[in-house]
């Protein structure tokens, strides 16, 4: 475990506390529609991926294949934006610190998100995070073709830094789908954290190499 040479790292219910208002608009959105649906279950079937495709999945789900996901998906982006003039973000507890204490270290941070860069960028301003001082890299659904659980973000996110052996690499996230990307790309560690959208219950369906509490610990593994 000690030639980990790089972390990445899920942003919303991982490194950053937004109060789920992501999948709140997603949920309002596909609610404005005409569809019933549960917050519960747009975080079942939408956390973790790009936006269009989590509306996707969840009409899906619902079979409500007949409304238009793209309709949807640009009513979010207006909801989401009109959230964001108000919205308060933070950290999650103790990831500031465990981020710190690891690119200290020499380990690589990188952050990346099924959001695209403007919502990921304006995530990270608010919390006044800044490259190179606390990740080295942020890697968003826009800079892939394929978005998780896909693995292509990763597999960038190696690319950037000249890693070849994934073995090297962990991956935490606060959904099943996180720790599903992390074993697409065959990292060392998945690490299922339960402090974002989804259950224990849900994130074990993955087998993560670990779950833990929150970001705060994850030294602990290492």
């Amino acid at each position: 475990m000690k030639n980990i040479k790089m972390v990445v790292l899920d942003m919303a219910g991982t490194t950053v506390n937004e109060n789920n208002v992501v999948y709140k608009m997603v949920h309002k959105a596909i609610e404005n529609a005409g569809v019933v649906v549960t917050l519960k279950t747009v975080l079942e079937y939408g956390a973790g991926k790009e936006k269009h495709q989590a509306i996707k999945d969840v009409l899906t789900h619902l079979n409500e294949v007949d409304k238009s996901s793209l309709a949807i998906f640009k009513e979010f982006k207006v909801l989401l934006e009109e959230a964001y003039k108000t919205l308060d973000v933070s950290p999650i507890n103790g990831a500031e610190k465990t981020i710190l204490n690891l690119r200290e270290k020499g380990i690589i941070v990188v952050l990346n998100t099924g959001y695209n860069k403007k919502v990921a960028t304006s995530l990270l301003e608010k919390m006044q995070w800044k490259k190179g001082q606390h990740f080295d890299a942020l890697i968003t659904a826009d800079d892939v073709e394929k978005g998780r659980p896909n693995s292509d973000m990763i597999l960038k996110a190696m690319q950037l830094f000249n890693l070849k052996d994934p073995k090297t690499v962990l991956k935490a996230g606060d959904s099943a789908i996180d720790i599903e990307e992390g074993k697409n790309a065959n990292c060392g560690i998945t690490i299922g954290v339960l402090s974002g959208a989804q259950t224990k219950e849900q994130i074990e369906k993955e087998n993560p190499t670990y779950i833990l509490d929150s970001l705060a610990t994850l030294e602990t593994v290492l």
